[in-house]
């Protein structure tokens, strides 16, 4: 299998404008590639979103590559440099939408299968690929619906590798092994709208909650843990007003989120929300979103023989990480034993000029083979 495979296969899928959920011809491409080595694909599409599970082997560990075929949108395409379909290679870089984010990794799963069964057609390993086309939208007819099947049926995975942009300078820096947890609150306080030359006719929503947010900012959630930070608060929006600056609003809107860590869980962080909201005598409305649990693959045989390889391919040390946004790794590790996030560098995911250096993409895939390699040889 040539080096130049990754590639060739990485530019096929960034010439299909996959826009979350519209995988376009992206997963049909995988599948023709699958099914020749001899996995068995099993196509799974609810609502508008298309995934597909496929397997290949009956004898040892089982070992998933998951991962994305949807991309977000482009922006102005004019503002791109070149096309964002148009795959192209310039100053060393491979450009397009999903070169990083991640179409390259799903083409380097493929071509990394590939190679070892060429060269090792019994290999014992069971391989299996996860693909979705809507985890850059809602996801909620992605990842987590196939993940549901398989849970139903008893299926779980010994390893689970998600090729999400993970790294940070260089490819191969950065291994996620879990991620925080996210939970947002949209919060109403309750007034009564008046004349702000006459306050004791009215009560002010914004100057009630003034307290209690200053309390919630302050506040010390936990301490993180040898693999998590502590857990954040952050407010993202705040919102009141009629648009005349002599009315006091009746209402004042608020939105914030928790990135949490393994030492807090939704329920606690709710809690002591409102206990401080009640606190402060607010009359209030709120209403929560969990987006994700907080998961971990602790420090064991999974990142040291990802570690591994890494340093044999790239010739770095990988460090391990939690930090960043949510991924599908949420959903999946409730069916992974150990679950473990690597892709290429992430500084252009979601940018114009999304690209990845062209050095990096047989790296990838030679990185991906390494792991396989060595959980079959153990």
């Amino acid at each position: 299998m040539s080096e130049t495979a990754t590639l060739q296969l990485a530019k096929a899928l960034i010439a299909e404008a996959s826009v979350t959920p519209d995988d376009k011809q992206c997963q049909a491409i995988l599948i023709e590639r699958l099914q020749a080595m001899g996995f068995i694909v099993e196509t799974m599409r609810f609502g508008n979103t298309d995934n597909f599970y496929a397997v290949h082997g009956a004898e040892g560990p089982l070992v998933c590559f998951a991962g994305h075929t949807d991309v977000v949108p482009s922006g102005p395409a004019d503002k791109w440099t070149s096309p964002p379909f148009v795959p192209t290679e310039r100053d060393g870089r491979l450009y397009g939408r999903g070169a990083a984010d991640m179409k390259t990794s799903v083409a380097a799963f493929v071509t990394a299968c590939e190679r070892l069964l060429a060269e090792e057609p019994n290999v014992l390993l069971r391989l299996a690929l996860l693909i979705t086309s809507d985890e850059e939208g809602d996801g909620k007819d992605g990842t987590t619906r196939v993940v549901d099947v398989l849970k139903a049926r008893g299926e779980f995975l010994d390893y689970c590798l998600v090729g999400e942009p993970t790294a940070v300078n260089t490819l191969g820096d950065t291994i996620k092994n879990g991620r925080r947890g996210s939970l947002s609150g949209h919060l109403v306080v309750k007034g009564k709208q008046g004349h702000i030359a006459y306050p004791h006719l009215a009560v002010n929503p914004i100057q009630l909650a003034a307290p209690a947010l200053a309390a919630l900012v302050a506040e010390h959630w936990d301490d993180g843990n040898d693999y998590f930070p502590p857990t954040g608060f952050q407010i993202s929006n705040i919102h009141a007003g009629t648009g005349a600056t002599n009315v006091i609003p009746s209402i004042l809107e608020v939105q914030f989120n928790f990135r949490f860590s393994t030492e807090s869980t939704d329920m606690g962080l709710k809690q002591r929300v409102e206990a401080i909201l009640d606190q402060y005598g607010l009359v209030y409305e709120l209403t929560w979103s969990l987006s994700g649990q907080p998961f971990l693959t602790a420090a064991g045989r999974f990142t040291a023989v990802a570690q591994a390889a890494i340093a044999d391919v790239c010739g770095i040390q990988a460090e391990l990480s939690t930090s960043g946004g949510t991924s599908d790794g949420r959903f999946i590790k409730a069916i992974a034993h150990e679950l473990i996030e690597l892709g290429p560098v992430n500084a252009s995911i979601h940018q114009i000029d999304e690209h990845i250096d062209l050095v990096a993409v047989p790296q990838l895939s030679a990185v991906y083979e390494a792991i396989l390699r060595r959980l079959a040889a153990a």
